[in-house]
């Protein structure tokens, strides 16, 4: 199949090219870099041309609920238009394992925003929640590190491997249109805090870790069970541990 991958150049962008094609697809990628805006829908209809399936990871990286939800509609509606016109048969669309949970978080705003849009629009769609990745506790603890110290909340997930995600995204891609997948998970649950101070000793980089609500990044919506994945997700092969081996080599 001739399968698009909105987002290439992001690391599951990446990923997903590379399983596209290992799996003998022809995978065209479609970024700012290779001269499409799909915000403004420049040189959009010419990089559909002849595809089969979309599959969106697009990402925003605004503190703003407000751009957010702007960003991931107006993307979201201008795909789904040129998919229309290209004949487009699926439009995937990686979102969030419990994105409906947790309300104040711009970013979970905007992924609401997007699975809406993808819902009222003109194509075939498949919407697969995932989890959080095994790198997030590291990368949220470098968002509010400073002079070795990193304010960091409690949170509880089961974090996924970003291959396996690609994985995923190209088996439902090649596949019927599902409307919304399971969610998608790694096979354990972890505490952020622990997975943070594990990643570092990993890496070889020393830190003092804050567990604390108040790093103006999540608050208590988003405690508990809140980020953790339906009771019928489907679960991904890498562990956590898994990652953390690899991290080591």
């Amino acid at each position: 199949m001739r399968v698009a991958v909105v987002g290439a150049t992001g690391r599951i962008g990446a990923l997903t090219l590379a399983a596209l094609r290992g799996g003998g697809h022809d995978a065209v990628a479609i970024s700012r870099c290779h001269g499409v805006d799909v915000l403004t829908g420049q040189g959009l209809d010419e990089a559909l041309t002849g595809v089969d399936a979309v599959i969106d990871v697009l990402n925003c990286t605004s503190g703003e609920e407000a751009e957010n939800v702007r960003f991931f509609t107006t993307a979201t509606e201008r795909l789904m238009a040129a998919g229309q016109r290209a004949g487009v048969g699926h439009h995937v669309v990686l979102s969030i394992a419990a994105v409906d949970r947790v309300r104040g978080n711009p970013h979970y705003a905007g992924k609401r925003a997007q699975e809406a849009a993808a819902e009222a629009g003109p194509v075939p769609h498949t919407i697969v929640p995932a989890t959080q990745f095994h790198d997030f506790a590291a990368m949220v603890a470098s968002w509010t590190e400073t002079d070795g110290v990193a304010r960091i909340a409690p949170l509880l997930v089961r974090p996924i491997a970003p291959e396996d995600v690609a994985d995923v995204l190209v088996r439902v891609a090649v596949g019927e249109p599902l409307g919304r997948h399971r969610d998608v998970t790694g096979p354990g649950t972890q505490d952020l805090v622990d997975m943070a101070r594990r990643t570092h000793a990993v890496r070889g980089h020393r830190i003092e870790l804050v567990p604390t609500w108040e790093n103006g990044i999540f608050d208590a919506s988003m405690a508990g069970n809140a980020l953790l994945p339906a009771a019928d997700a489907e679960v991904a092969p890498t562990s956590f541990e898994d990652w953390l081996a690899a991290q080591a080599e």
